[in-house]
């Protein structure tokens, strides 16, 4: 078990993180939050690259410091950048690296080539890495960090760079991988979470926002979602009023979906289920109510029969 207790980190006199007590046990978590908002710092603690700057980081009962090389051999990590020559082939590299870790000849080779077969890199193993685009590496980066075998999987916005296909095969990785040992990673794209993850874990303002199954999480804003269909002429009006968290444009208007913190609905609303992407979008909406990340196209004169989109 992987424990934070009353951890803080600070740079300085700003505080990243406060007070945070999280516990990991077998499965997969996803560490939900904007860019900027402290999970890097979180991965790195618990990486143990970065001690607390008040409270503890406990494994097994034991405080990361304590433990050293010990844990670090139980330790697979994905940063959001790793270092690697580009003249190297992903099994040239792979060798180095599990030659590094103490692995034997034998051993290092054939966890190797698993590794890359794993993340279909099996066929691309003996070209070179400067040929590689950054899905590819990416996916060096994920097979180097099973190396091996860890308790302890963190991984760093490691779908960036992968299309659907890629990361499609990557959540179901995270799902076998997750049943006999600790795999948190974070990121900011909730489909990479919301169908491999057991507990979702948001951050907001440097401390635990949420922590629970995507269901429970999906729960906060139960009875509070809906989509309409709302004219031209009333559509500015709405998104004042309204927390919107998808709209798209139409030809005789605008399809709506928001939250309304109203006990009744009117009788144009349709209620519906609202998603792990709607929560994220509201609990992170910015100071006027949008959503992160939720852009307008620039509108046509009515009558152009031209819409925008907003996701």
């Amino acid at each position: 078990m992987l424990i934070v207790r009353a951890a803080s980190r600070r740079y300085g006199d700003d505080p990243a993180l406060e007070r945070l007590d999280l516990e990991f046990q077998n499965g997969v978590y996803g560490l939900l939050a904007p860019n900027g908002a402290g999970k890097t710092t979180l991965l790195k603690m618990l990486a143990g690259l970065l001690p607390p700057s008040e409270g503890e980081i406990l494994y097994d009962g034991e405080p990361l410091a304590d433990l050293d090389e010990k844990y670090r051999m139980k330790l697979g990590y994905l940063p959001q950048r790793f270092g690697y020559y580009p003249g190297d082939t992903p099994l040239k590299y792979m060798q180095y690296l599990a030659a590094i870790k103490g692995m034997n000849r034998k051993e290092a080779s054939e966890r190797s080539e698993l590794l890359l077969d794993a993340v279909a890199l099996g066929e691309a193993k003996r070209r070179k890495m400067k040929t590689f685009s950054g899905g590819m590496i990416q996916r060096v980066g994920i097979a180097q960090a099973l190396l091996n075998d860890p308790r302890v999987l963190i991984l760093d916005e490691p779908t960036a760079g992968l299309d659907p296909k890629e990361r499609g095969r990557f959540r179901s990785l995270l799902t076998q991988l997750g049943r006999d040992r600790i795999v948190i990673l974070s990121t900011h794209v909730v489909s990479d979470v919301e169908s491999a993850a057991n507990e979702i874990i948001l951050l907001k303002d440097g401390r635990v926002f949420a922590k629970d199954k995507p269901e429970g999480i999906c729960l906060m804003l139960a009875g509070r979602v809906y989509e309409t269909k709302i004219g031209d002429a009333e559509a500015d009006a709405f998104r004042e009023r309204y927390a919107i968290l998808a709209e798209r444009g139409e030809p005789d208007g605008w399809r709506m979906r928001f939250v309304s913190e109203a006990e009744s609905a009117l009788p144009q609303w349709q209620a519906v289920q609202p998603t792990l992407e709607d929560v994220f979008l509201y609990v992170y909406r910015d100071a006027e109510g949008r959503a992160p990340e939720r852009m307008l196209f620039p509108r046509e004169p009515a009558g152009s029969g031209k819409r925008g989109e907003s996701v």
